[in-house]
């Protein structure tokens, strides 16, 4: 699996360690009101056992505070895995649109999109079982379909779309202000 593919864990990290802080003082907390339910038996109510007790309190709350933390968290990342999903989808719908409208072949789209994942000539080639120079001349006819002088500008052209911003069209430089003072 390459690196591109491989699915990012460390995202369940966060949750994983979360849960494991709650269990911990969770456990403190059931330790802590032990021993002061013990020591009140044996002793009696004294200004040692009540800070105990504040302590103890203070744990539990930890406890509950750090268990909705973690509901909110875990209920963050399903939404955010839902929001990836639709994008991912959404990214896949305006790159098949955008290539029906340059009027790609089915096999110049399949090197489109392996290009737009990073593939390299050879990687393309041997992915379709294709000749390098096959590919390559493909490229050269997706590039002039599209309008763009290379891989960059190719990729560009969809990651505009993304951050919901366009660069200025290439063309000649527009007439600038005449400097202050002149």
């Amino acid at each position: 699996m390459s690196p591109r593919a491989r699915p990012n864990h460390a995202g369940g990290r966060r949750p994983l360690a979360l849960a494991g802080f709650v269990l911990l003082q969770a456990l403190a907390a059931v330790f802590f009101l032990g021993d002061a339910a013990a020591d009140v038996m044996a002793a009696g109510l004294s200004a040692h056992l009540m800070v105990e007790g504040v302590v103890a309190l203070a744990l539990v709350l930890g406890v509950v505070f750090g268990a909705l933390e973690l509901r909110q968290t875990l209920e963050r990342m399903r939404e955010q895995d839902i929001a990836l999903a639709s994008a991912r989808g959404a990214l896949g719908e305006v790159i098949a649109a955008q290539f029906a409208a340059w009027h790609l072949t089915p096999a110049e789209a399949d090197v489109g999109l392996l290009a737009l994942k990073g593939l390299d000539v050879a990687e393309i080639a041997a992915a379709r079982n294709a000749a390098a120079g096959t590919v390559r001349a493909q490229l050269a006819r997706i590039y002039a379909k599209a309008g763009v002088s290379g891989r960059a500008q190719f990729a560009a052209f969809f990651v505009e779309d993304l951050m919901g911003e366009g660069l200025p069209e290439p063309g000649p430089k527009a007439a600038t202000a005449a400097p202050p003072g002149r």
